[in-house]
């Protein structure tokens, strides 16, 4: 199930940032840094703005750490701001410290990091949308809908 949230609202925030900028969209950089992966994608390219939606990451294996500094390095290397937009923090300590270092190399490269409510404020100013009080209100609806059914 939380793939399937997961995904709905990786998308959902893409829609919101495409609607307040229909140019944009996702798009994939070639690996300038070695074979694999052969290209990285950017979940929104907003002008310079290579945003990456995450509802969470809690991966912990050294690939996927290796991975995503060398796709912070690509990007940036390709002319691109990187932006990692995540909307849920994880909660265990070794994927906790991994975002913090994520965060570093983010900054380091002069690219930005959002996490928990900053990521919903990040979307929210950048996109107009409200992503969360939508949601927020939706799921309040069906509760209603449900409790008079």
């Amino acid at each position: 199930m939380y793939k399937y949230a997961g995904s709905f609202l990786e998308e959902a925030a893409s829609l919101c940032l495409f609607f307040s900028n229909s140019q944009g969209g996702k798009t994939t950089v070639e690996n300038t840094q070695g074979q694999r992966p052969k290209s990285f994608e950017i979940d929104f390219l907003n002008g310079n703005e290579a945003i990456e939606l995450k509802w969470r990451d809690a991966t912990t294996d050294g690939d996927h750490i290796t991975k995503e500094h060398t796709r912070v390095k690509v990007i940036k290397e390709h002319g691109y701001k990187p932006i990692r937009v995540m909307f849920y923090y994880p909660q265990r300590e070794q994927a906790i410290k991994i975002q913090e270092t994520l965060k570093t190399l983010y900054n380091g490269v002069n690219g930005e990091y959002y996490a928990g409510d900053d990521a919903w404020d990040y979307l929210c100013q950048t996109s107009g949308y409200d992503l969360k009080s939508i949601l927020i209100d939706i799921a309040q609806r069906r509760d209603n809908e449900t409790a008079h059914d």
